[in-house]
């Protein structure tokens, strides 16, 4: 069943039952996919999608949740610092929408203030290239440690 996106700052939503999950930090040109693990706690970058304005190939979308199975999709909501919310949160709700019809599964909308920069930080220190991706791992981690 597809409920409405909900969860504005990722409060801990319950999870209907342990498994995987996806995360995507959403962007016009890219979109990062992170997978992560109820049971374990733990997330880890997947893959970058994609986008012509902010839309990905759906194909690809129903292809990564016919694989993962996953329990719940998260979605990252760039809120402004003042909790206000700007034309890219409104787009991201948008693509929540969207993602939830085509899917099936229930979104999640999570707070990603600061995710971007912190995953161009990390880039910085490996020898990955995936902003996005680790931008969606972080939004995975952030509702996954709101969890315990």
């Amino acid at each position: 069943m597809t409920c409405a996106p909900t969860c504005a700052k990722g409060d801990g939503a319950r999870v209907r039952g342990d498994g995987y999950l996806l995360a995507f930090d959403f962007g016009l040109q890219h979109i990062g996919v992170a997978v992560g693990q109820t049971i374990t706690g733990t997330a880890n970058p997947l893959l970058t999608l994609p986008a012509r304005n902010g839309t990905p190939d759906w194909g690809e979308c129903e292809s990564l949740v016919a694989q993962w199975q996953p329990v719940l999709l998260l979605i990252g909501l760039p809120l402004n610092m003042d909790d206000s919310e700007s034309d890219m949160s409104r787009s991201a709700r948008r693509f929540a929408r969207a993602l939830g019809r085509t899917t099936g599964v229930d979104i999640v909308m999570v707070d990603e203030r600061l995710t971007t920069f912190a995953a161009k930080g990390i880039v910085a220190q490996t020898t990955t290239h995936d902003s996005h991706g680790i931008a969606a791992q972080l939004i995975a981690e952030t509702w996954l440690n709101q969890r315990r």
